[in-house]
């Protein structure tokens, strides 16, 4: 049986009795109708994940017993940053749900010029808490115990630049030489993908003083909610979870 899994900002300890935070108590309550006694996953963030139980449910306060920690990871054995350029309407939400579950390890939300969504101050902060907490959701779902970071929000050429720090660098591109396929890395990775229209073709060029190199995925051009994550799919075909031998669930 799948257990229900929640994640829990507090570090968590075996033996402890806690109050699990609002939104949990909420959705395992009302949303789940869990009583007490239900058994559960709970994780921190921090590695591995704890068995526990519903202790007691009250009017505003649910709370539970944890178990044992178990050493439970299920991360990829790629460390890739998606750096995204910011999309319109539910777009990000989507990507940034796929994008965890497809194994990524950081996501940076840049601003491009031909991004249609603009942020900008405590409105940016707000989005990139709420992305925040779509990452967690998609770690619940998917059984990972360390919830990928997304960083706060900046304008693209500010991002690129930083330095690479030995990181392979790759963008999308239809008239690209090479594929992925010839790619061989052998550390981290930078993927950066386009808002609606692509990259500016400044952005291009600045991108490639960055260190990214072009890279095409078939004759077509994917749509920015289509590119990034056939791209980490494609990843994880060829140098990550879907090699040969790798076990995977749905």
């Amino acid at each position: 049986m799948n257990l229900p899994r929640f994640y829990c900002r507090e570090a968590l300890s075996p033996g402890a009795h806690i109050a699990l935070p609002e939104p949990v108590a909420r959705h395992a309550v009302r949303v789940l109708r869990l009583p007490p006694g239900a058994p559960m996953i709970l994780f921190d963030g921090r590695g591995g994940e704890y068995l526990a139980h519903i202790e007691r449910i009250e009017r505003d306060r649910v709370t539970a017993v944890l178990g044992a920690w178990a050493d439970a990871e299920r991360e990829s054995p790629l460390s890739i940053t998606l750096v995204q350029a910011l999309q319109a309407g539910e777009k990000m939400d989507f990507t940034i749900q796929k994008a965890v579950e497809l194994g990524v390890r950081d996501i940076v939300p840049v601003e491009s010029r031909r991004s249609v969504m603009r942020l900008a101050g405590e409105r940016a902060a707000k989005r990139v808490a709420h992305w925040q907490g779509v990452s967690a959701s998609a770690c619940e779902q998917c059984g990972r115990n360390q919830v990928p970071l997304i960083a706060p929000l900046e304008k693209l050429e500010n991002w690129l630049a930083r330095p690479a720090h030995g990181a392979l660098r790759l963008m999308l591109a239809p008239d690209a030489e090479q594929t992925l396929a010839a790619i061989r890395p052998a550390g981290e990775i930078q993927l950066l993908i386009g808002a609606e229209g692509g990259l500016d073709p400044q952005e291009v060029i600045a991108a490639k003083q960055a260190g990214f190199q072009s890279v095409r995925m078939g004759p077509r051009i994917l749509r920015t909610e289509t590119a990034g994550l056939a791209a980490l799919a494609a990843m994880q075909t060829l140098w990550g979870d879907f090699r040969e031998g790798e076990s995977n669930h749905v």
